[in-house]
C-alpha cells in the first residue's frame, strides 16, 4: 500500500510499517497544502492510506467522496503511540478506500 505521513504524524511510526511504500507530506512536497488540496494531492498520486493527528480534519472536509483511507491518531506523542502501534498496523493493512477511522491512544 501507499502510504502517506501527514505532519505531525510521529516517524520512528514508519519502522513499524514494513511492505508499505510510506512518504511524509514534507518528502512529497505537499507542507504548504491545506487539508482539501492535501487529500486532492495524495488521491491523485495514488496514495492509498493517509495517516494524521488532525483530529479537526472530519469537521473541516467532506470526507464521503474520498478513495483515500484517512487514520487519525488521537495524539502526536511517540512513547503513547508506542502502545497502540499493533493497532495502527492493523488498521492500515485492513483499511478500504474512502474508510475514516480514529485511533485512540492513552
Amino acid at each position: 500500500m501507499k502510504l502517506l505521513f501527514d505532519q505531525g504524524t510521529p516517524a520512528p511510526l514508519r519502522n513499524h510499517l514494513d511492505g508499505h511504500d510510506l512518504t511524509t507530506v514534507y518528502e512529497a512536497g505537499w507542507s504548504q497544502l491545506e487539508n482539501g488540496d492535501l487529500l486532492e494531492a495524495a488521491e491523485k498520486d495514488g496514495y492509498d492510506v493517509l495517516i494524521t493527528t488532525d483530529q479537526n480534519l472530519k469537521y473541516q472536509q467532506n470526507l464521503s467522496d474520498r478513495t483515500i483511507a484517512i487514520i487519525v491518531l488521537k495524539s502526536t506523542s511517540w512513547p503513547l503511540i508506542q502502545n497502540v502501534v499493533t493497532h495502527i498496523v492493523d488498521a492500515v493493512n485492513g483499511s478500504s478506500p474512502g474508510d475514516y477511522l480514529e485511533i485512540s491512544i492513552q
